[in-house]
């Protein structure tokens, strides 16, 4: 049977509208499966971005490292010794740790504990975190950048007293028609230069907080407010071809022989793997995205298996019909074929508005969220994968087909004589 003969077409057709109703109700189990099928997919995608999101652009691989205070007496210093990181534990780490790609030490001044302002520009005063930072901090947890620049390598060398400021401290110290680059804040009596606007590419409290940091040089930071040499915590990824764990064991070993930690203490260093927490979610969404393509593909195999059903009592019905076309040399191929291609438009047609509709539904869903501002949380943004959808379309296509063959035999099995003589 041709796709385009025209009256086989008519024929489908005309059985397809002869019981209206089975038809709908036959149409919807399918209908039903794929559309459950996409509403799924896209609600565990829009839970895939929301989390995403929450970790904004911070690289996969990244790591974290921080001091505190030791657990096991060791070389005659005593359990609970405070130390610090040092400037030349940042030359030791990238000597020792060819699998390092980028390091960042970092220093953090948090505003007072008793509410104090720090930061001063004419009558307006706040309180706002100060960060000092090497420009490579931009490459391991970015943040966009709306006017000016981030922090350079010459402001490092030269401890240039220079900012970068957040959207938050922007709307604080300034006026809304103000241009900050080039103006001066002073910040704990030392007055500084805006050289940038930033904003967090993280979302909801993160992204609130990190609004409302000033970031400087760090080098800045530690001549201006007299911390000497100290590092308060490394922000460090591996390079491509190595695991993160491998570097931050590496940086352990090494920070722990040169601040005569005992090497079985390890709560000395705090850390945290930003790798090792990326590989638990991906797995976590994938074993989502298994389970609801389980749950989803036996939706649609129940709509399929009623499609079929349906397909036996039409056979049944149109047993004499059968009979007749055999009776005038239609061969068991044509027979076969319309049932099939009957049982395959239906499905389709029924999986095609699922789909669709489904589609449309997660559409207006991102639209809410996106007028309403709750897109921001732990759902955001559900969407379905073209590809996704056309893998679904293509299984639906095949189990049309599946569902038609069992009637399709069962219909080329009846013999002419036995087809004719049926009431």
């Amino acid at each position: 049977m041709s796709l385009l003969d025209r009256d086989k077409w008519q024929e489908i057709m005309f059985a397809l509208k002869k019981n209206k109703l089975r038809t709908f109700f036959t149409a919807f189990g399918v209908f039903w499966g794929i559309f459950m099928l996409i509403i799924m997919l896209g609600s565990g995608r829009g839970l895939h971005n929301g989390v995403n999101q929450g970790m904004g652009d911070m690289a996969n691989n990244a790591m974290f490292m921080w001091t505190m205070r030791t657990t096991v007496p060791y070389k005659g210093f005593p359990q609970g010794r405070r130390y610090n990181f040092r400037n030349s534990d940042t030359q030791a780490l990238i000597d020792n740790i060819p699998e390092l790609e980028h390091i960042a030490p970092r220093l953090q001044v948090f505003r007072g504990g008793n509410g104090d302002n720090n930061v001063v520009r004419g009558e307006r005063t706040a309180a706002f975190s100060i960060q000092g930072d090497y420009p490579a901090y931009n490459l391991i947890d970015p943040v966009n950048i709306h006017q000016g620049r981030f922090v350079n390598k010459l402001d490092i060398n030269d401890k240039r007293k220079v900012i970068v400021i957040g959207t938050r401290v922007r709307e604080e110290m300034f006026d809304a028609d103000e241009d900050p680059i080039g103006e001066y804040l002073r910040i704990q009596g030392v007055y500084f230069k805006v050289v940038g606007v930033f904003s967090s590419k993280k979302n909801d409290q993160q992204a609130e907080q990190e609004n409302m940091q000033i970031f400087m040089p760090f080098t800045t930071l530690q001549h201006t407010y007299n911390f000497g040499d100290i590092v308060g915590w490394y922000s460090m990824t591996a390079k491509e071809e190595y695991a993160a764990s491998v570097v931050l064991d590496k940086a352990k070993e090494i920070m722990k022989s040169r601040h005569s930690i005992a090497p079985n203490d390890n709560r000395a260093i705090g850390s945290f793997n930003v790798e090792a927490e990326f590989v638990k979610m991906t797995n976590l969404f994938n074993g989502i995205d298994a389970l609801i393509w389980i749950v989803g593909i036996g939706t649609l195999l129940a709509g399929v298996i009623g499609v079929s059903n349906i397909m036996l009592i039409v056979v049944k019905e149109r047993t004499k019909e059968i009979g007749i076309q055999r009776a005038i040399g239609a061969n068991p191929m044509s027979i076969k074929s319309q049932i099939v291609i009957e049982s395959v438009f239906l499905t389709t047609i029924a999986g095609y508005i699922g789909l669709t509709i489904g589609v449309g539904i997660l559409e207006l869903i991102n639209y809410f969220l996106i007028e309403s501002g709750a897109g921001t949380g732990m759902f955001n943004h559900p969407e379905v994968d073209f590809g996704k959808a056309i893998a679904a379309l293509i299984i639906l296509v095949i189990c049309g087909a599946l569902a038609g063959l069992i009637p399709a035999q069962r219909a080329v099995q009846i013999k002419p004589i036995d087809a004719l003589r049926d009431e």
